[in-house]
C-alpha cells in the first residue's frame, strides 16, 4: 500500500483534521512534470509518471540521467546551472528547453531545494515575445495604479476582485478574511449574475485546516486548472525512504477532500492567491472556475504581484485607521493619567467622571478592584459576581491582561450574567496585591450566515469517533450567536495595557515623592525633637521660681492678704505646677524621638505584674485588689521592655480611670496575625496584635484620631482623675518608634480595646 492511500478515505479524523500532512501526499498534477535531482550531479531520482506525455519518453529511461544532458542548446546552460547551484527553498523561475529524441520543447521552469534534493517543476510553454508580454504588464500597472487611489477599504477589495478576473478569466472572484478564530468570511465578490453570492457568508475554520493556512501563507498561489483529472504517482530509481515534501511544489496533488468540498461548489478550476499582512495570514483571494482552466506561468505570476500589491495596500490602510482609533484612544488616556497625576485619591480619580475610565476602551462598564475595595461603574455584573470574577481571575490568569469576548467559555459562571458581560478585559495593575481594572461589554445577539450547515461537516463513527466530512450544500443557514460581545480592538487593548504602565509610572513618581517628604519630615521631627527637648528644659527655671516665689509670699503674707488675694496666688500656684507637669511630659515625648531603643526579648507577662504591681501601690487602701483578665499567657517580644512598660501603664491607667465602676472589667490578650477580627489591618506573619480592653465609658468614633494627639482630653480638665493629655500619644510614639502601629476600638457607653502590634519572638 502506497504512504497516501489513506488520503483517500472517507472524511478525516477530527484530531488529525488540523495537521493532516497535505503536502506529504506523494502525487502531482498532470498539467506539468515534476522532477527530483540529486542536489551535486544532478541526476534525475524521482519523476512523475506523465514524463511521456510531456516529454515523449518514458519515466523510467529518464531516471539516472543527468538533467542537463537532456537541455537544448538554445537554453543557457550556464544559466541553468547557475539556478540549479544556488537554488534555495523558495521556487525561482527558469526558462528551459528539453530535447528528447530529436524533439525540442520548451517549459516554464520552477526550482527550489528540499532538504538534500532539487524539484525542478515543467509546465508546457508557448514561445511568448516582449510584445506578447507587453499587454500584460500594462494592464496589471493600470490595475495597481487604480487600486492605489482607492481609500475606501470595502470598494478596494472589491476593485481588486475585479482586476483579478480581468487578468484571469474565471467565473467568480472573493476575498475572503481569517478572523481570530480562524473562521472565514467573504467580504468582496466579482461573479456573474445568475449565480448564487456568498457574499457575507462565513466559513467554520475546519474548512481550510491549520496546516493547509500555513502552506497558502508559505506558496502565496496555490494552482489547481482541474480538480477532475487523475492525479499522477511519482516514480524512483530506488524506493523513496520517506513521502516527499511538495510544500512548495506548485504541481502539488490535491487532497481528495479539498477535491470533494470544491466539487460540491460546482467548481472545476482553482487559484487562491493569499493575503499576508504582518506576517500573517490575514486572507484569501480565491477565484474558482465551472470548468477546467489553465492560466500560463506568467499570468499567475501577475496575479500574485497584484496580490502582494493587495495585502500591502491593505496594511496601509488598516494601519490608517487603526492609528486613528488608536490616536483617540490615547488622546482620551492622556487626559485621564495626567488628572489622574494631578489627584490626591487615587480611586476617586479613576471614577470620577465616570465615563473616562469606559472610554478608555470603548466599554460599558468597569470595576475597581484596590484589595478588597470594590468599585462597581457602569452597566456591570452584581458585586458578588465580580468579587467572585476577580478570585477566578487571580488564581488561573496569570498574565497581566486578559480579554475575551465570550466570557461564559473560559468562565462557565459568567453565562448567568451574560446579558451585561460577555466582553471582559481584565488588567492586573500589580502582581504583589489585588490592584485590578476590569471593563465589561455586553451581549451582541449576532445573526451569522454560514455557507452551508457547519454541523453537516461533522459526523460520528460506530466508534464514537468524530469525522469531518466536506459539506455537500453551500446554501445560506442562518446561526444566532449568543453570549458574545463585540470583539475587543488591538487598539483597545494596547490602551489598556499604556494605562497600566502610566498608573505604575505615577505611583513610583509619587513613591520618590513621599520618599523625599518622608526624609525631610525626619530632619524636622529631629529638629522639632531637640528643640522641644531645649524649650521645655529651659522652661523648668523660670516655671520654678513663680511656683518658689508664690509659695513665699502665700507664707509671709497669707495673714495680711484678703480671701481673694490669698485664692488667687493659690491659682497661681495650681497652674504652675500644672504648667510643670505639661513641661515634664513635653520632656518625655521629646526624649522619646531621640533616645536610642533597648531591644532585647521581653516577656510581657513580667511586665504586665510589674505594671498592676504599680498600679496597686497607687490605688487608695479602701479600694479592693486590682483585678485584670489574661485569657492566655502572653507572648514573648523583642522591644525595649522600659518603654513597652509605659505603654501598658499608660492604657491600664486610662482603663482604671475613665468608668463608673468600683470593680471595672479589665482584660490583657494578644492576637495573631491571621485572626479573622484584624483581617482588614496589615499585620506581618511575624508579629502579634497585643490589646487592652475595658468596660468603661467608651469613646465616640469622631474621637478616635483626636486621642493619641498630644494634650488632647476629651473631658474637663479635673475630671475622671485629671490628667496631662499625653499618655496615649507617648504610647503612640512607643510603639511606632518599634515599627509597630496602635489604634482604637469602641463603642460610647460599652468600653474601649486598644490594639498595638509588635514583633513576636515566641508565643
Amino acid at each position: 500500500m502506497r504512504p497516501s492511500d489513506s488520503l483517500h478515505s472517507p472524511g478525516r479524523l477530527l484530531q488529525d483534521h488540523e495537521s493532516f500532512p497535505v503536502h506529504l501526499i506523494d502525487l502531482t498534477q498532470p498539467h506539468g512534470v515534476l522532477m527530483v535531482l540529486e542536489q551535486t550531479t544532478f541526476t534525475i531520482t524521482q519523476i512523475s509518471e506523465n514524463a511521456a506525455c510531456h516529454l515523449k519518453v518514458s519515466p523510467q529511461t529518464l531516471l539516472g540521467q543527468p538533467l542537463l544532458d537532456l537541455i537544448e542548446p538554445t537554453t543557457s546552460m550556464a544559466q541553468l546551472q547557475n539556478c540549479l547551484e544556488t537554488c534555495t527553498p523558495h521556487p525561482s523561475y527558469s526558462s528551459i528547453a528539453i530535447s528528447v529524441a530529436g524533439v525540442t520543447q520548451h517549459f516554464d521552469g520552477l526550482i527550489h531545494r528540499v532538504n538534500e534534493a532539487i524539484i525542478v517543476e515543467l509546465e508546457p510553454a508557448s514561445l511568448q515575445t516582449v510584445v506578447e508580454l507587453t499587454p500584460l504588464q500594462n494592464q496589471v500597472q493600470r490595475a495597481m495604479a487604480r487600486l492605489r487611489k482607492l481609500e475606501d477599504i470595502t470598494e478596494f477589495l472589491h476593485a481588486a476582485a475585479t482586476e483579478i478576473q480581468s487578468l484571469t478569466g474565471y467565473d467568480r472572484v472573493m476575498v475572503y478574511q481569517f478572523d481570530d478564530n480562524n473562521a472565514g468570511e467573504v467580504i468582496a465578490e466579482v461573479k456573474p449574475a445568475e449565480e448564487v453570492s456568498y457574499l457575507g457568508l462565513h466559513y467554520p475554520a475546519t474548512d481550510i485546516p491549520a496546516l493547509v493556512r500555513q502552506l497558502y501563507q508559505q506558496t502565496i498561489v496555490r494552482f489547481i486548472p482541474d480538480l477532475t483529472a487523475s492525479q499522477i504517482e511519482l516514480v524512483s530509481a530506488v524506493p523513496a525512504e520517506a513521502p516527499l515534501d511538495l510544500s512548495q511544489a506548485v504541481l502539488r496533488g490535491v487532497d481528495p477532500c479539498c477535491i470533494e468540498y470544491h466539487q460540491n461548489m460546482g467548481v472545476t478550476a482553482l487559484l487562491v492567491v493569499a493575503l499576508v499582512r504582518n506576517n500573517q495570514l490575514w486572507g484569501l483571494i480565491a477565484c474558482h472556475h465551472r470548468t477546467a482552466k489553465f492560466l500560463p506561468y506568467v499570468v499567475r505570476s501577475a496575479c500574485e504581484v497584484l496580490g502582494q500589491l493587495v495585502a500591502a495596500e491593505l496594511m496601509s490602510k488598516v494601519n490608517r485607521n487603526e492609528l486613528a482609533y488608536l490616536n483617540s484612544l490615547q488622546a482620551i488616556q492622556t487626559d485621564f493619567v495626567d488628572s489622574i497625576a494631578r489627584a490626591k485619591d487615587f480611586k476617586q480619580a479613576l471614577i470620577h467622571p465616570v465615563p473616562r475610565l469606559l472610554e478608555v476602551v470603548s466599554a460599558q462598564g468597569a470595576a475597581i478592584c484596590l484589595d478588597e475595595d470594590i468599585t462597581l461603574i457602569g452597566n456591570t455584573p452584581a458585586l458578588a459576581d465580580v468579587r467572585a470574577l476577580i478570585d477566578w481571575s487571580m488564581a488561573e490568569q496569570p498574565t497581566e491582561i486578559l480579554h475575551t469576548n465570550c466570557l461564559s467559555n473560559v468562565y462557565p459562571d459568567g453565562g448567568h450574567f451574560q446579558a451585561v458581560a460577555s466582553g471582559l478585559i481584565v488588567l492586573k495593575i500589580s502582581q504583589l496585591r489585588r490592584y485590578l481594572i476590569l471593563w465589561f461589554r455586553p451581549e451582541v445577539l449576532q445573526t451569522v450566515n454560514w455557507a452551508g450547515n457547519p454541523h453537516d461537516s461533522v459526523d460520528v463513527a460506530d466508534d464514537g469517533s468524530i469525522v469531518l466530512c466536506p459539506r455537500a450544500s453551500f446554501e445560506q443557514w442562518k446561526e444566532i450567536v449568543q453570549a458574545t460581545a463585540l470583539p475587543w480592538h488591538p487598539a483597545e487593548l494596547a490602551n489598556a495595557l499604556a494605562l497600566k504602565n502610566a498608573i505604575v509610572g505615577i505611583v513610583l513618581n509619587k513613591a520618590d515623592e513621599l520618599a523625599q517628604i518622608n526624609l525631610e519630615l525626619e530632619h524636622r521631627n529631629l529638629e522639632l525633637d531637640s528643640f522641644a527637648y531645649a524649650a521645655s528644659h529651659d522652661l523648668k527655671e523660670p516655671l520654678r521660681g513663680i511656683t518658689n516665689f508664690s509659695n513665699l509670699m502665700l507664707r509671709r503674707y497669707g495673714q495680711t492678704l484678703d480671701e481673694s488675694g490669698v485664692k488667687r496666688l493659690k491659682t497661681l500656684v495650681k497652674l504652675a505646677e500644672r504648667m510643670d507637669r505639661l513641661i515634664d511630659a513635653l520632656l518625655k515625648f521629646s526624649r522619646l524621638g531621640q533616645a536610642e531603643l533597648q531591644f532585647q526579648s521581653t516577656d510581657l507577662n513580667v511586665t504586665l505584674s510589674r505594671v498592676m504591681e504599680m498600679l496597686q501601690t497607687g490605688r487608695e487602701g479602701a479600694m479592693p485588689p486590682l483585678q485584670i483578665q489574661v485569657p492566655r499567657q502572653l507572648p514573648t517580644v523583642t522591644a525595649d521592655p522600659v518603654l513597652i512598660t509605659e505603654v501598658l501603664s499608660n492604657l491600664l491607667s486610662n482603663a482604671l480611670k475613665y468608668t463608673h465602676k468600683s470593680e471595672p472589667t479589665i482584660e490583657v490578650g494578644y492576637l495573631d496575625p491571621a485572626d479573622p477580627h484584624i483581617l482588614s489591618q496589615e499585620i506581618a506573619a511575624d508579629a502579634c496584635v497585643i490589646y487592652v480592653k475595658d468596660d468603661g465609658i467608651g469613646i465616640h468614633e469622631r474621637h478616635f484620631q483626636n486621642i493619641f494627639r498630644l494634650f488632647k482630653r476629651l473631658h474637663e480638665r479635673d475630671s475622671y482623675g485629671g490628667g496631662t493629655g499625653v499618655g496615649l500619644t507617648i504610647a503612640k510614639k512607643i510603639i511606632e518608634r518599634h515599627g509597630g502601629q496602635i489604634w482604637v476600638e469602641s463603642n460610647a457607653g460599652e468600653g474601649t480595646a486598644f490594639y498595638f502590634v509588635l514583633s513576636c519572638e515566641e508565643k
